[in-house]
């Protein structure tokens, strides 16, 4: 999988995924040991499975072909604002478009449930660079901390209006 960063995928295919198959498990797990090995315990918002199924949360995975690409995830917090959360691209598909390709997919849906304000939580170190500017660059701006969290210097909380 290569493809110039500055374009979105059109080979991507998302599905609203149940959490049962073993590609999005495993990346789920991947996700996990990966927050917990680059932040300190307290503060990985990572979720697992169990607190993926959660009613509140629809969660997504995108699909090149039968590879597992990239998944993410729209917590509803009340009627006007979601979170962002569990956005994380397989090894294969980092570079290729599919990250910021599901973020717009999440975004999208986010408005067509009339959500009119999109959060988010991510790392403050220097691993999570990369997508502090993927969000930065569709408009999401640092914001202090919002339904649940705390201030912590790991962590760098984000939003975005989605209608005015």
């Amino acid at each position: 999988m290569t493809m110039s960063a500055g374009r979105l995928r059109d080979d991507l295919v998302f599905r609203v995924d149940d959490l049962t198959g073993p590609a999005t498990q495993g990346l789920i797990v991947e996700h996990l040991a990966e927050m917990h090995a680059t932040s300190p315990a307290e503060s990985v918002h990572a979720l697992d499975l169990d607190r993926l199924r959660d009613p509140s949360i629809t969660f997504w995975s995108g699909w090149i072909g039968d590879d597992l690409a990239v998944m993410g995830a729209l917590k509803r917090l009340d009627a006007a604002n979601g979170e962002l959360k569990s956005m994380r691209t397989s090894a294969a598909a980092r570079g290729t478009g599919a990250g910021r390709a599901i973020l717009r997919h999440i975004v999208a849906a986010a408005v067509a449930e009339g959500i009119t304000t999109l959060w988010l939580e991510t790392g403050a170190e220097p691993h999570f660079a990369p997508a502090r500017a993927l969000y930065a660059s569709e408009g999401f701006e640092v914001c202090g901390p919002f339904a649940d969290y705390v201030l912590d210097p790991n962590s760098v909380f984000m939003t975005r209006r989605l209608r005015s």
